[in-house]
């Protein structure tokens, strides 16, 4: 018999060709994206002057998911991130469940960035132009990983360069009000936990590094480095821009702004600056979705592979290396949702979605043994109930739609084990 037709791809492995600070790059791209120039809105409103509240308690959540995940990402450096993890550590159907709530809520993500670009670069169009970033994006994905990473470096330095712009002008200014940071009686409990799920949204892109494992060189050494290394930059940078967007606008302009870093510069006299972070915010969603469809694409495979997905999506292409089915069917996906959701639905769907994939990380994190590089235990334990808070705490139209879906899931387990059991 004769092997696969020529270009077919083989369901073989795929090549580690990323080092420390390509990993790093990936997960800042994932993470300083366009959270930051949308999110900040909604937090406000759901958290008022209890905003950086929010942020703090995002960024604890955050903190102990990447340490989950480095530490069984070490262990097991292989595509598919807590898809394998919770498979590994807890059975057939956590991981399904995680891999299930990853693939749905990061398309909904991909979908949401896409939408973004648009709404930026032409209004009038913002469908069309979420569509044509799609479909370019997912050219690039195709041509491999190397290609990607690249990419994503040069993005992440315009986005830092323009982010640091708007704090300069920000705290340069007479605008700034350091009174507004203090805490008020419309800061109350259910906002903050709301808001820290909404900003949630913008930490989440550290997956992106575990999900790349098994392209990832000495993945035991440097995806532990890597994923603080991203994580520890990004909370840096939204610290600096959240208290810049408070002190000069306050919680109540924040709360009522359309595009708020737009609005920080024009309340710090710098007018001139609102084109330009116009355009960051279109590149900074541009590589948001350039890290995602790469993140979703990886853990298709990997279900592909154990026959969770369709079997044929499995293949890797013999030149480029990459997983070109799942790459094409992903980026088909979120074209169509692109065309045709709703931005605020696509963004609360998400975050239920990888607030759940993060609590299935931490519970298999927490099976670890000390010989395995289990982290402290208040870790794990921490990161699994801050998830499902969080997780609950978003709005019902998020909440309701997203244990629908996860429900569909199950389901879709539970036939394909009935379906493999009558096999002879």
């Amino acid at each position: 018999m004769g092997g696969p037709p020529a270009g077919a791809g083989t369901l073989g492995e795929l090549e580690r060709r990323l080092g420390l600070s390509d990993a790093v790059t990936i997960g800042l791209g994932a993470m300083i994206g366009a959270g930051i120039f949308a999110a900040l809105a909604p937090a406000a409103r759901a958290a008022g002057s209890g905003l950086l509240l929010g942020l703090v308690l995002a960024a604890v959540v955050a903190y102990c998911n990447a340490t989950s995940s480095a530490r069984l990402a070490a262990r097991y450096p292989a595509s598919g991130g807590t898809y394998v993890y919770g498979r590994e550590r807890l059975g057939d159907f956590w991981g399904h469940l995680a891999g299930w709530s990853f693939v749905v809520g990061k398309t909904a993500s991909c979908a949401a960035m896409a939408l973004t670009v648009g709404s930026y670069v032409w209004p009038d169009q913002a469908r069309a132009v979420a569509v044509a970033a799609v479909v370019a994006l997912t050219a690039v994905n195709y041509a491999g990983v190397r290609k990607s990473a690249l990419l994503t470096r040069v993005i992440v330095g315009v986005v830092l360069a323009v982010l640091a712009a708007v704090a300069v002008a920000a705290f340069t200014s007479g605008a700034p009000d350091a009174g507004r940071l203090v805490i008020g009686d419309d800061a109350t409990a259910g906002g903050v936990l709301q808001a820290a799920g909404l900003l949630f949204f913008a930490f989440a892109g550290y997956a992106r590094i575990a999900t790349l494992g098994e392209e990832v060189r000495d993945p035991a050494r440097t995806i532990p480095r890597a994923v603080p290394i991203a994580l520890g930059i990004t909370l840096a940078v939204y610290a600096v821009i959240a208290v810049a967007a408070l002190t000069v606008l306050g919680p109540e302009r924040l709360s009522d702004a359309d595009a708020p870093l737009s609005d920080v510069v024009r309340a710090a006299g710098a007018e001139w600056l609102v084109p330009v972070v116009t355009a960051g915010a279109a590149v900074a969603a541009l590589g948001s979705l350039l890290a995602l469809i790469l993140g979703v694409s990886r853990t298709t495979l990997a279900m592909a592979r154990d026959r969770h997905l369709p079997h044929a999506l499995a293949a890797v292409h013999p030149r480029f290396k990459v997983p070109h089915r799942a790459e094409l069917a992903v980026g088909a996906v979120v074209a169509v949702v692109a065309a045709t959701a709703d931005l605020r639905g696509a963004i609360g769907f998400s975050s239920f979605g990888v607030l759940v994939y993060y609590a299935v990380a931490n519970a298999a994190a927490r099976t670890l043994t000390p010989d395995e590089g289990r982290p402290a235990r208040l870790v794990p334990a921490l990161g699994l109930a801050g998830c499902l808070v969080l997780a609950f705490a978003l709005p019902l139209t998020s909440v309701v739609p997203g244990a629908a879906v996860l429900a569909a899931g199950a389901a879709a387990f539970a036939i394909r084990r009935a379906v493999a059991a009558r096999r002879p």
